[in-house]
């Protein structure tokens, strides 16, 4: 996988989760999944079409997701079921949207679907030529995942191969 498609996305989050909880978010790992993904807890699920292509699913264990959902809320009471499931797709929705900001100043166009709620256990195996990357970010609430597969669209792949050659 292109770390310049990557990159943008570890920006992203870590910018949105330090920013919001007011803490530094702190990288625990970065592994390449090959298997299916299988759902942690409270996750959204953003499809992204054009010159790349591909989805970055957020993904928040129940307990983590109640915690953000409550600070960002401003309360000790645990927040709704409703209200986490916003909160997990608002906080999608600013990480793909800082995201999107590095990517089109790269010159990439591509068109990006409202989040939606992950709600199936397993699903969205890599492909031959997508594959995912895992990115887990330790915040003050507890740990957060992104699921990360993208990939040139092929037309556009041989374009770029085609002026690298040339340079």
């Amino acid at each position: 996988m292109r770390m310049e498609l990557i990159q943008p996305f570890i920006n992203a989050a870590d910018a949105v989760f330090s920013d919001l909880l007011q803490s530094s978010a702190k990288i625990l790992d970065l592994t390449m999944d090959e298997d299916t993904y299988r759902r942690k807890g409270v996750a959204a699920l953003i499809a992204i079409k054009g010159d790349i292509e591909g989805r970055v699913i957020l993904d928040l264990s129940p307990e983590v997701a109640v915690k953000v959902a409550s600070h960002l809320a401003g309360t000790e009471l645990p927040a709704s079921e409703q209200l986490v499931r916003e909160t997990v797709c608002e906080l999608a929705n600013m990480v793909i949207g800082n995201s999107v900001t590095l990517l089109n100043d790269q010159g990439f166009r591509f068109k990006v679907f409202p989040p939606e709620i992950h709600a199936n256990e397993t699903g969205l195996s890599s492909t031959v030529d997508t594959e995912a990357m895992v990115l887990g970010l330790e915040t003050p609430c507890g740990e957060v995942y992104l699921n990360i597969a993208m990939h040139y669209l092929h037309r556009r792949r041989r374009e770029r191969e085609s002026a690298a050659v040339l340079d």
